[in-house]
């Protein structure tokens, strides 16, 4: 007579392994930085339902003063997403934006071949030139963009210190 051992042992479940995947994202930031990007989400996610959804994009693009956004421009948006934009997956998205930029220290050291007095500004007219001359040139319309976002003094300067503090912390220094 034959019997049928029917107690098999469960195959473990999978699910931690994924989870593990994604949570490794707060790792790559200082809990100040994970406060920021939430109190960012939290604004963007106009309807408070936890996620981002294309009106919530919308919406925040006329808080900005941008009212005519195309659904086309809202849809690649939202593609970049592995799925619905919970506070996860929009820092996910960000570390993954931020992987490639350099360090701090990294991209001063290249401003300061040019700031042979060590002063922390250079000349705009100076800056542009390096940068549409040499290695990966710069467009005019780069320039005129990154000017735009990062305007010259009054003397036609360039706060090179303060450029690479927002490149790689997204906010400007506070005045002490």
């Amino acid at each position: 007579m034959k019997t049928q051992d029917h107690t098999q042992a469960k195959a473990p479940k999978k699910a931690k392994k994924k989870e593990a995947g994604s949570s490794n994202v707060f790792s790559m930031f200082e809990q100040s930085q994970i406060q920021e990007f939430k109190e960012a989400f939290t604004i963007m996610d106009q309807n408070r339902d936890g996620f981002i959804d294309k009106n919530d994009l919308r919406d925040t693009f006329a808080a900005l003063g941008r009212v005519n956004v195309a659904n086309e421009e809202l849809d690649e948006m939202l593609k970049e997403a592995p799925g619905p934009v919970n506070f996860t997956v929009f820092l996910t998205m960000f570390g993954e934006k931020l992987k490639g930029t350099d360090p701090e220290e990294t991209i001063l050291n290249a401003f300061k071949i040019f700031d042979a007095e060590g002063t922390g500004i250079l000349k705009g007219e100076e800056i542009k030139y390096h940068l549409m001359s040499q290695a990966d040139k710069f467009t005019e319309a780069e320039m005129n963009q990154m000017f735009t976002n990062f305007p010259l003094d009054v003397a036609g300067n360039l706060d090179y210190k303060n450029l690479c503090y927002v490149i790689t912390h997204g906010e400007e220094k506070e005045s002490e």
